[in-house]
């Protein structure tokens, strides 16, 4: 079976700042933690040779896929694909974490629960899973020692649990900055391992 890594990019605040809503509008770079974050990462996958590397168009996404990919040099060059770019926050974009989490309530943590956007959010969420069932499908494709890298944001990457065959049991499909899933994929089932794991 073909495994698949979801990755979710890097900090792009670090200690002592100000950490505000970064959707799809805001194209923030990784922070000094970030970086270190995206080492980590690298280190951990040094071991893989991917077969296929896809990321969004954000620069975060970019620089944490770039990390991982330059410890081999027989690993693939790096694929954009559009609908894993962040989503849209709306009004909340660029805002204080606490001052989203005053202004949204319930709304916020029926977010966070089952993927249920906040209405003022611009969230496609019938396209991202599509998105997702479409590299599932392309994944069954590959031969069954394949591996590909696929970097992300957390709004994005909540959406998989939705389309897979099988997910541990409680996943809370929130990805952490600087974490990944592993899954395998064949043509008959997809299942996810594991979740939010860090180096």
């Amino acid at each position: 079976m073909a495994r698949l890594f979801i990755v979710r990019h890097g900090n792009t605040f670090d200690k002592g700042d100000t950490v505000t809503r970064v959707g799809a509008r805001t194209d923030l770079p990784l922070s000094i933690s970030g970086r270190e974050q995206a080492r980590h990462l690298a280190d951990r996958f040094a071991d893989i040779r991917f077969s296929a590397a896809l990321c969004s168009v954000l620069i975060r996404t970019r620089q944490t896929a770039r990390a991982i990919l330059s410890q081999r040099t027989d690993n693939p060059a790096l694929l954009i694909a559009p609908f894993l770019t962040e989503i849209d926050y709306g009004p909340d974009e660029k805002q204080p974490e606490e001052t989203v989490a005053a202004r949204l309530g319930p709304a916020l943590e029926a977010w966070d629960r089952d993927g249920t956007p906040p209405p003022d959010w611009t969230v496609d969420v019938a396209a991202i899973r599509a998105g997702w069932s479409g590299l599932l499908t392309r994944a069954a494709a590959l031969s069954e020692d394949a591996a590909a890298l696929i970097v992300t944001s957390n709004g994005i990457a909540r959406f998989l649990p939705d389309v897979v065959d099988k997910a541990p049991e409680g996943l809370d499909r929130k990805l952490k900055t600087g974490a990944w899933g592993e899954l395998t994929v064949s043509r008959s089932v997809s299942e996810i391992l594991n979740w939010n794991q860090r180096p």
